[in-house]
C-alpha cells in the first residue's frame, strides 16, 4: 500500500528531524512514499538553518516530497527582504533562527531565503488536503486566502474537511496532540518545547485521518 508520511512543525528542531527522517526510512523498508512537511521550519528552536540545509538536501530517490510553507517561514522571507521591520521577526521567535546563521542577517544565504519563500501553500491527493495552518470549508482549495492557509486556527471541535476530503494540519500546537477527528487531523504537538514529534501515517488508498503514528523523541 502506498503511504504519506507528514512531518509537522519543527521551529528549529533539527536533531528530530534527522531521527524523523530516519524513522521514516525504516518503516518504509525500500518502498516508494510520499513525504509532506508542513512547514515552520524556522524561529524559536535552536537550528533553523540546519533544518532548512537537510530539507534542501537531496532525499532517497523513491521519495516524493511536498514541503510547504508556514507562517513563520513566510515572516523570516518577508523580514529578510525588507518587506516587514526586522523586529515584527525578532518577536515571534526571528532571533533564534537568526542565531542559528551567526546572528547576521547579511550572513543568510540568498537561497535559503527563496526557498523558504518558493514553498507551496498546500499539497492534496486523492483523499486529503495538507495545509499548514487551515483551510475555509466554504471555499475551493485553490480560492483559498493565503492567510488562512498560513494562520487559520480550528476551534476544537470543527471537524470540517474540505469537499469531501480529510485535512491535515499543524499551526495550532498541543503538548497533548495529535488532534485526530474524522475529517482533520491537527499533528503539531508544540515538538520545538516537547521534545515529541508525531509523524502521520496515511495510506494513499483509504480516506480519512492517519493508519499509524509514529512519535519521534531526542
Amino acid at each position: 500500500m502506498p503511504l504519506t508520511y507528514v512531518i509537522p512543525d519543527l521551529h528549529g528542531r533539527s536533531d528530530l528531524l534527522d531521527r524523523a527522517l530516519a524513522r521514516i526510512d525504516a518503516h518504509a523498508a525500500g518502498n516508494a512514499l510520499t513525504l509532506v512537511v508542513l512547514g515552520d521550519y524556522v524561529d524559536k528552536g535552536p537550528d533553523s538553518r540546519g533544518v532548512i540545509a537537510r530539507l534542501r538536501a537531496a532525499m532517497p530517490p523513491l521519495w516524493r516530497t511536498a514541503m510547504l510553507k508556514g507562517n513563520h517561514d513566510a515572516l523570516m522571507a518577508a523580514a529578510l527582504r525588507g518587506d516587514i521591520a526586522m523586529d515584527d521577526w525578532m518577536a515571534k521567535g526571528g532571533d533564534t533562527a537568526l542565531a542559528s546563521y551567526g546572528g547576521d542577517a547579511a550572513e543568510v544565504p540568498v537561497h535559503d531565503i527563496a526557498w523558504l519563500d518558493g514553498r507551496p501553500l498546500f499539497y492534496e491527493d486523492t483523499h486529503r488536503v495538507y495545509v499548514h495552518a487551515g483551510v475555509d470549508p466554504l471555499l475551493p482549495l485553490r480560492q483559498q486566502e493565503a492567510s488562512v492557509l498560513l494562520t487559520k486556527r480550528y476551534a476544537d471541535d470543527d471537524d470540517s474537511g474540505l469537499g469531501g476530503k480529510h485535512v491535515v494540519h499543524g499551526h495550532d500546537r498541543r503538548r497533548d496532540g495529535p488532534l485526530l477527528l474524522a475529517h482533520r487531523s491537527n499533528l503539531d504537538t508544540s515538538a520545538w518545547t516537547t521534545g515529541r514529534l508525531v509523524i502521520g501515517v496515511f495510506d494513499d488508498e483509504v480516506p480519512g485521518g492517519p493508519a499509524e503514528l509514529i512519535a519521534v523523541t531526542p
